[in-house]
């Protein structure tokens, strides 16, 4: 071995050496934790659903439609439901009187040919009325349609009982869960879409024709995957961290870099920097990154925790530094009690280097002599 490569393994090993943990750690005040708002959560093995988000609108069922129109020629004179509103099948919304003579005119009750919401309404008090005119357009919205705009590429996952999941932005909350139901009629060539329909249940009639929605595919299921909400991933694409709760102080956060495997609407995959149980934070992880060392020092901290003191890295004193400190030692300058495990690493290295050279000296002395006789 030459020593230009000795001192490059060295130089790769102080490079790999972890941080310590003063510089890892963000202690914080209960003000500040409360300040930050922050929330954390387990990291756990569960299913990890593989996803791909497609954007779509909500749509009326072909079998909720009706309209309403009268038989007979007359005037409005009395208005019951309006646009709007929602009214039972049967349900009276509108009263003719017939121009058919009489005295008075028979007046004819209009009335709801099907059940639902009312979306749009030429029935005014006084209008004429004509034979076969639409008058009032219904739409049952007890159940709907989630219309999503599929890759052309994806087509092959739209099976059967396929699930999915159907977000709606203009109403928040959480998903609903949702069920393929059948290809729609158009292609898009140009985007290289296909409509596919998911049948979604409307309780309270929420949802409304024209509402955009976000319907979210199962591409891929696997079992026992270690996973954490993805807003507590932290860094760009090539430097991933997350902050996870101190295992023996209050308030405190230690910074982890994690390798990250696949990432789905909710959940990351981590393949290494954490193990099942620990706590990450989720709301306020961003707000740590650019927290420092917090508001309050790791040394204060560790000395309440175990009642005795600490270094400022948070590396627990050597006897010789608490006899020093115990006896008020002061020499009006400072002593290096340097034992800490980098110098003790540096040590080691610098013995290695010394012995790989004297091995190499003698190995090329014992060639030379060797080679002369």
């Amino acid at each position: 071995m030459k020593l230009p490569l000795a001192f490059i393994l060295l130089s790769a090993a102080l490079h790999g050496a972890e941080p310590s943990r003063d510089a890892s750690t963000v202690v914080l005040d209960a003000v500040a934790v409360r300040n930050l708002g922050v929330e954390t959560a387990d990291a756990a093995e569960s299913t990890f659903e593989s996803t791909v988000l497609i954007p779509g609108a909500i749509e009326h069922t072909c079998e909720s439609h009706s309209v309403l129109s009268s038989r007979i020629a007359g005037r409005v004179t009395e208005v019951l439901i309006h646009q709007g509103e929602f009214v039972d099948q049967g349900a009276v919304i509108a009263r003719i009187e017939s121009r058919q003579p009489g005295d008075p005119p028979p007046i004819i009750d209009l009335t709801a040919p099907g059940r639902g919401f009312v979306i749009r309404s030429d029935v005014h008090l006084g209008a004429p009325v004509e034979p076969g005119v639409e008058l009032m357009e219904i739409l049952d919205l007890t159940t709907i349609w989630a219309v999503a705009q599929v890759p052309q590429h994806l087509g092959p996952l739209l099976v059967a009982d396929l699930k999915a999941r159907v977000r709606i932005p203009a109403l928040g909350g959480e998903p609903r869960e949702s069920t393929f139901l059948r290809l729609g009629v158009n292609a898009d060539p140009a985007g290289g879409t296909i409509e596919a329909i998911f049948e979604l249940p409307n309780p309270g009639n929420l949802l409304r024709p024209g509402m955009r929605t976000e319907v979210t595919l199962v591409t891929n299921r696997r079992e026992a995957v270690l996973g954490i909400p993805r807003e507590a991933l932290q860094g760009d694409p090539s430097n991933r961290f997350v902050f996870i709760k101190d295992y023996e102080l209050e308030n405190a956060f230690v910074r982890v870099p994690v390798a990250v495997g696949e990432l789905s609407s909710d959940l990351a995959e981590i393949t290494s920097g954490l193990f099942p149980g620990d706590e990450v934070v989720t709301r306020g992880a961003y707000a740590l990154a650019f927290a420092g060392k917090g508001n309050t020092s790791l040394k204060e901290a560790l000395d309440a925790a175990h009642g005795h003191p600490h270094n400022e890295d948070g590396t627990e004193m050597s006897a010789e530094q608490l006899a020093s400190q115990n006896s008020g030692g002061d020499h009006g300058h400072s002593h290096s009690h340097g034992g800490g495990p980098l110098t003790l690493f540096l040590a080691i290295a610098c013995a290695v280097l010394l012995l790989l050279l004297i091995a190499s000296s003698l190995s090329r002395r014992f060639r030379q002599s060797s080679a002369t006789s």
